[in-house]
C-alpha cells in the first residue's frame, strides 16, 4: 500500500504541528518520524494510519493502483503505541485469541506460536492489568509485528524495554517485518529505527 500526503497540514487550536507536507510513502519503505516529546510525531503517525484527520490538504491510500477508502485502511495496518489500549481484564492468552479474531497472523502462525514468540509463554494465564509496563509494551509489539498487514506503525517501540528486550524487538522486526512498510515515531532512540533509511523531522515541517 502507498500513502500520499498532498499539501497536508495539521494544527491544534492556533498552533500548526506541520504544514504543506508533500510526500509519498512507497510500499515496503522504512520511515522514521523524528521529534522530541510533544512535537506532534504521534499525531502524524495517527494521520498516516487514517485515525486522525488533517486540517488542510489530503491523504490518499492506494493498493495495487486502486484507491483505498480511508474507512477501510485499518484492515491493512497494525500498530503498537503507548495510547493503544488492550483489555485489562483479559489474560495474555485471551488477548492473543481476541486480537487474531480480527487480524491474520504472519506466516500462518498459530496462537500458541505467537505466545511463544512473545517470550512470555509462562505468563499466559496472567491478567493483563498485572503486567509491568515493559511487559505490556512487549505484548503490544508482538501483536503488531506478527499481524499479517502490509503496514506496521510503531510509536516509540522501545519505551519501557530492557536492553535484552530491545534486542528481541530488533530480531522480531528482522524476521517478521522487513517485507512491509514500517513507520516508526521516535525521539531519536537509535535502537528503535536502525532499519529505517528514510526520515521526517517534525520540527522542520512547521
Amino acid at each position: 500500500m502507498t500513502i500520499t500526503l498532498n499539501k497536508a497540514g495539521k494544527k491544534f487550536y492556533r498552533e500548526w504541528i506541520f504544514r504543506n507536507l508533500n510526500i509519498t510513502l512507497e510500499a515496503g519503505s522504512k520511515w522514521v518520524l523524528l521529534g522530541p516529546n510533544g512535537s506532534g510525531k504521534s499525531t502524524l503517525l495517527q494521520i498516516l494510519s487514517g485515525a486522525v484527520g488533517l486540517t488542510e490538504g489530503d491523504i490518499k491510500f492506494h493498493s495495487e493502483n486502486k484507491e483505498v477508502s480511508i474507512d477501510d485502511v485499518f484492515q491493512s495496518m497494525s500498530i503498537s503505541a503507548p495510547y493503544l489500549e488492550l483489555i485489562e481484564e483479559f489474560t495474555l492468552e485471551e488477548i492473543i485469541h481476541f486480537h487474531f479474531k480480527f487480524k491474520k497472523a504472519k506466516n500462518g502462525l498459530s496462537e500458541g506460536e505467537v505466545l511463544k514468540l512473545s517470550g512470555l509463554e509462562s505468563k499466559k494465564d496472567k491478567v493483563f492489568k498485572f503486567f509491568s509496563s515493559g511487559m505490556k509494551q512487549r505484548i503490544k509489539l508482538t501483536l503488531a509485528i506478527l499481524s499479517d498487514t502490509p503496514i506496521l506503525l510503531l510509536d516509540e517501540p522501545c519505551s519501557n524495554l530492557d536492553s535484552h528486550v530491545v534486542k528481541w524487538y530488533q530480531e522480531m522486526i528482522a524476521q517478521y517485518a522487513m517485507d512491509r512498510t514500517i513507520i516508526v515515531a521516535s525521539n531519536n532512540q537509535q535502537d528503535e529505527f536502525a532499519f529505517c533509511d528514510q526520515r521526517i523531522s517534525i520540527d522542520s515541517l512547521r
